[in-house]
């Protein structure tokens, strides 16, 4: 006799390019909340390095490259097949988080948990979580959309902010969504049962519209991977100097010259950081780098970045 299991639970983690999306996806995964997590990954760009941005853990990554799964119909259709190879191992997972892309709207993501059957049958989806960086907050384009459909808002990095910014932040977001819980978080670090198992969506299956949506205009992406190692002081001043208003967010993974560690790289707009990470072990040592940004000059990029390899 088959043994009928219950729905797996989802949580969809967004929130626009450098909130801390992965920053909270790594503090989930690594607190001791007795879950066994299925992590979903989608990138906006040629080349994935998010998953690579998640600590170590026994957690499976499944990742969506070249496409954001809110529109492009390849990208969507590799969410469902991804999430029916999930159900088809039920006994090995008890949750599924999925992390959006910075450019991404949430509700045709929450949309594809609706429009299959054995999805539907073999999931529940428990809420959007909705990150929202208090120094860099612009609530326009995708960032409105993520707040309206958030069903709880982190309010994140609010070590870097003052108290009027905050209140000000507050209430922009409370005339988009009046009813999400808005907890204030620095560092993405949240009393988890404020954001798994919720069940912010039972019986709200056809609260979610099916309205036409763009990404915000001239956002574009370039992507780069070096084979030879680069020389840290003269990347840390090279990129300091290049980071501008145009360039919204930069991600990489760096290897560097008589280091045998992997390299972090994270910058929301002017503010960058660089911090060692765990060990290559044998892997590749390439480094891989995302721009996000507008009018971004990619010949530019190129030669500034090669001029900084050892």
């Amino acid at each position: 006799m088959k043994v009928l299991m219950n729905p797996v639970p989802v949580t969809i983690l967004t929130g626009y390019l450098g909130a801390g999306k992965t920053t909270l996806l790594n503090y989930i995964l690594t607190e001791k909340h007795g879950h066994r997590i299925a992590v979903i990954e989608n990138e906006f760009g040629e080349i994935n390095i998010d998953s690579e941005l998640v600590l170590s853990s026994d957690e499976e990554i499944f990742e969506l490259t070249n496409g954001c799964v809110c529109c492009v119909a390849t990208a969507r259709a590799d969410l469902l097949r991804i999430l029916e190879k999930l159900l088809a191992r039920r006994e090995k997972y008890d949750y599924i988080l999925v992390e959006t892309s910075g450019l991404a709207d949430p509700t045709p993501v929450a949309q594809t948990f609706f429009v299959n059957q054995q999805v539907m049958t073999g999931t529940l989806l428990d809420a959007v979580v909705t990150l929202v960086d208090s120094l860099h907050a612009e609530l326009d384009h995708e960032a409105v959309n993520q707040v309206v459909i958030a069903d709880r808002i982190l309010l994140n990095k609010t070590d870097l902010v003052d108290e009027a910014r905050l209140s000000e932040l507050e209430a922009a977001i409370r005339k988009l969504n009046e009813t999400a819980p808005i907890l204030r978080t620095s560092h993405a670090k949240v009393d988890l049962d404020n954001i798994l198992g919720i069940g912010a969506f039972n019986g709200q299956r056809s609260a979610i519209s099916l309205d036409d949506h763009a990404h915000t205009p001239g956002m574009e992406t370039e992507s780069f991977v070096f084979e030879k190692p680069f020389d840290l002081r003269r990347l840390d001043a090279y990129l300091k100097s290049a980071l501008n208003d145009d360039i919204v967010r930069l991600k990489g993974i760096l290897a560097i010259k008589g280091e045998p560690r992997r390299h972090v790289l994270q910058a929301v707009r002017r503010m960058m950081e660089i911090r060692p990470a765990d060990a290559w072990a044998g892997e590749k040592t390439e480094s891989k780098l995302v721009f996000i940004g507008r009018a971004l000059d990619r010949g530019a990029l190129e030669r500034g970045l090669s001029g900084c390899l050892a």
